[in-house]
């Protein structure tokens, strides 16, 4: 394996437990952004930790490093054990199994650590991997935006990303509300990490984007409508059948 994928791998650490692949189920989330820059975004719903049948234990699997190179060291103590891989020769839980008691302390620990985090007006256990979160957010468009990541807790698979293009433009995608295997960055499989297959079949939301900037391009077939106040509204539905990410490119106001 090469030295760029080798660090690709080791970039792809955090995500090798599935515990930190938060996943959306039943959702409502909302995007607003204004010519100036402003944004308030929305995530009203449940989200899964989905059982997984490879979770390393820790490190990367042998075949990320170079042969004659030394073993690439991760933090581990800083992954939840949620989904840790049983011992050897036993069988992983089934997907429909109950939460065990040690499963549903560190759903509530982890409850708890999101919702000590700015943006989150509420998040609780509700059972079976899942949570109930009410997450609100507003700014400013000066910076790239992610939802969720949550570092202590290494979920950096997003929902949605919002990124700067060039001084006047700005790239929002949502691959976590799609069932695409290139969700996970386009790096499925690599690092151990899960490929097709272990996406949630249980996606059911609307994505809803609303603006008074200029849109430049966007991927809802049924194209952007109007409201009362001037502005533009695209929607987006996200199902297990759902292959291709939100997706739009908006001109705002220029940076300094």
């Amino acid at each position: 394996m090469g030295r760029l994928t080798r660090w690709l791998a080791l970039l792809a650490a955090p995500l090798m437990l599935s515990s930190c692949l938060l996943q959306p189920t039943k959702f409502v989330s909302t995007l607003d952004i204004r010519t100036d820059r402003s944004f308030t975004f929305s995530y009203v719903g449940e989200v899964v930790l989905p059982r997984s049948e490879q979770s390393p234990a820790g490190g990367l699997p042998p075949e990320s490093q170079d042969e004659g190179e030394a073993p690439l060291q991760t933090d581990e103590a800083r992954y939840f054990k949620i989904g840790e891989q049983p011992p050897a020769g036993a069988q992983p839980p089934a997907a429909g199994a109950p939460d065990s008691a040690q499963e549903a302390a560190e759903f509530e620990q982890l409850a708890k650590a999101l919702a000590s985090e700015y943006g989150y007006r509420a998040v609780r256990y509700v059972g079976n991997r899942k949570l109930a979160i009410d997450y609100r957010i507003g700014g400013k468009l000066d910076h790239a935006f992610i939802f969720p990541f949550h570092p202590d807790g290494q979920m950096f698979l997003p929902f949605i990303a919002i990124e700067l293009r060039g001084k006047d433009r700005v790239r929002v995608k949502a691959p976590g509300y799609a069932y695409e295997d290139s969700a996970a960055g386009g790096m499925s499989g690599v690092g151990g990490m899960p490929g097709p297959g272990s996406r949630t079949s249980e996606l059911d939301g609307t994505f809803t984007l609303t603006t008074n900037a200029e849109i430049v391009s966007q991927n809802q077939e049924d194209g952007a409508a109007s409201q009362p106040d001037g502005s533009k509204r695209i929607v987006w539905k996200a199902t297990p059948t759902t292959r291709d990410a939100p997706m739009a490119v908006l001109r705002v106001a220029t940076l300094p």
